[in-house]
């Protein structure tokens, strides 16, 4: 088996993680968790998105949380952006790095942003050309990549075609997403072939899996076997999607990072410190979390030294 010697995770769960939660989280709670994200050895934090907070209240306050966090050197601090308004106010908190958005579905496109995807791109072109001027890399999100619940599964083609249009407008990265957690190994396979066969390789992408239905490891691996080294991760399992019914949490970035370190790839994840914040933003968010490691470590079982008790 081919498998990389290092992969990188990235961490979206403060802001696709937080952005589902009834529960509100104060600044300080959500400062002092990225802080222990940066401290756990992760080295690329989505920490939220300059939307509306008519759009999504629980992200309304993002200036003051890239005002506040403390910033390790070596990390990058990201956020998402809709618009050039967004773009506008995530320069002016000095984000080390923007993200974009669009469906691959275009009823999904029109629920969440209330704009086709042929009205999508000239949003995205000038937010991505007003970043890369500003010297600000843009990476690209595409969701309901292999299905989604008003269109059901959606072609290869489409999605081929929109990578290649946000590839045009100068992302440098697209993370195709499993937005409801529909993915199975087979279609995760035959989709990175053909992406392969089509751009020449997959240097340039990145998997972001929900667990809805517990294929997300599985999911991940085939990602692994293909040639796949970033995959986004949500710490505990956080997430959903507002826009999508049946959007569960993210593959949890403990799980992922557990089952990489044990094929012997390099994560560079202090687990100590991982298991640490995920039990703080449980306690914060006051209810259980899916995670398997996570849930685990509550009960004395440490699985990165298999079979220690605490």
């Amino acid at each position: 088996m081919n498998l990389p010697s290092r992969v990188i995770l990235k961490e979206v769960g403060p802001r696709d993680g937080l952005q589902h939660e009834k529960r509100s989280v104060s600044i300080a709670n959500k400062v002092t968790w990225i802080n222990m994200l940066s401290d756990s050895g992760l080295r690329y934090i989505e920490c939220s998105s300059f939307v509306s907070s008519s759009w999504i209240p629980a992200l309304s306050d993002a200036e003051e949380v890239f005002k506040q966090i403390k910033r390790h050197p070596d990390a990058i601090y990201c956020a998402l952006v809709p618009n050039v308004k967004g773009m506008e106010r995530a320069l002016a908190s000095n984000v080390d790095e923007l993200s974009v958005f669009i469906s691959a579905s275009g009823t999904h496109n029109r629920k969440n942003i209330n704009k086709s995807k042929q009205e999508t791109y000239p949003v995205l072109d000038k937010v991505i050309k007003g970043s890369l001027a500003e010297k600000k890399r843009v990476r690209g999100y595409i969701s309901m990549v292999f299905g989604c619940p008003y269109e059901g599964e959606i072609a290869i083609d489409e999605v081929k075609k929109i990578c290649e249009k946000l590839f045009h407008l100068g992302v440098y990265e697209i993370s195709l997403g499993d937005t409801i957690g529909i993915a199975h190994p087979k279609q995760v396979e035959r989709l990175l072939t053909e992406l392969k066969n089509y751009f020449g390789s997959l240097d340039n992408f990145a998997l972001h899996f929900h667990d809805t239905r517990g294929l997300g490891i599985a999911n991940s691996l085939v990602g692994l076997q293909a040639g796949i080294q970033t995959f986004d991760g949500s710490l505990g399992g956080l997430g959903g999607c507002p826009y999508a019914k049946g959007a569960s949490g993210n593959i949890a970035t403990e799980d992922l990072a557990f089952m990489l370190e044990q094929m012997g790839i390099a994560t560079f994840i202090q687990p100590e410190a991982l298991m640490n914040a995920a039990i703080f933003i449980e306690k914060v968010l006051n209810h259980n979390l899916p995670s398997h490691q996570l849930n685990l470590y509550k009960k004395g079982v440490d699985s990165w030294n298999l079979f220690a008790q605490k």
